[in-house]
């Protein structure tokens, strides 16, 4: 058996984070009395808030402040004024209550569980991530579930996976892969930890990148065929 132990990304892998981030979006706008259009008022905010996961990505801001930043944005760019802060804390909320697994996900984690040692590394809000996915029914079947802003190291920072290997004390990366939806953040974070890396990409999106995974996927039960 070529791995031992897999990391798995959270959200867009595993999770349904699209349909978990679109219902607690409209939620959040229809209780601050807020005439909701989605197509013009989530495509504003998801252009927001992918530039600002970017900028994190790069270190160039913190998440305690994107929380905030990305609806203070937001208000500027709809030109309706509300409290940007409240408006974080009453999204966060409601967010933390939508955790939605794609159909697959369970039966092929709880088969995994039985050969592998798993652990999640996601990048996130402890707030929303711990109700989410620490107290999913998915939660079971992994050694370890590391967020982000616990451990103060997010993807692609090899430190978040250097303390996930601590955490189940396996420290031999010929025996690890990482699997994720995110070029950039899992495939980059994988690479500069030095593990073998499998992209997920169920949309088949081309790679124009430098970035350059082990292997690629567009179907999470294909995760047997390369293990």
């Amino acid at each position: 058996m070529k791995y031992e132990v897999i990391l798995f990304d959270a959200d867009d892998t595993l999770f349904d984070f699209k349909k978990s981030e679109n219902n607690a979006f409209k939620n959040t706008m229809i209780q601050f009395d807020i005439s909701y259009d989605e197509d013009y008022h989530l495509k504003v905010y998801k252009e927001i808030n992918k530039a600002l996961w970017n900028d994190f990505e790069k270190g160039n801001i913190t998440q305690e402040k994107l929380k905030i930043e990305r609806f203070k944005r937001l208000s500027d760019k709809i030109g309706i004024k509300f409290d940007s802060h409240e408006f974080a804390a009453a999204y966060v909320k409601n967010l933390a209550n939508e955790s939605h697994l794609y159909e697959e996900s369970t039966t092929l984690v709880e088969e995994l569980h039985k050969n592998y040692k798993l652990v999640m590394v996601t990048n996130g809000l402890t707030d929303v991530q711990d109700k989410r996915i620490r107290k999913s029914s998915l939660a079971k079947y992994f050694e370890h579930i590391v967020i982000s802003e616990e451990v103060k190291a997010s993807k692609p920072d090899a430190k978040i996976f250097e303390v996930a290997l601590n955490y189940i004390q396996h420290f031999d990366k010929s025996k690890v892969i990482m699997i994720g939806d995110s070029l950039t953040s899992d495939i980059r974070g994988g690479l500069n930890f030095g593990v073998d890396t499998c992209w997920f990409n169920p949309s088949n999106t081309k790679n124009q990148s430098d970035i350059k995974p082990t292997y690629e996927i567009t179907s999470l039960v294909d995760i047997r065929k390369i293990l």
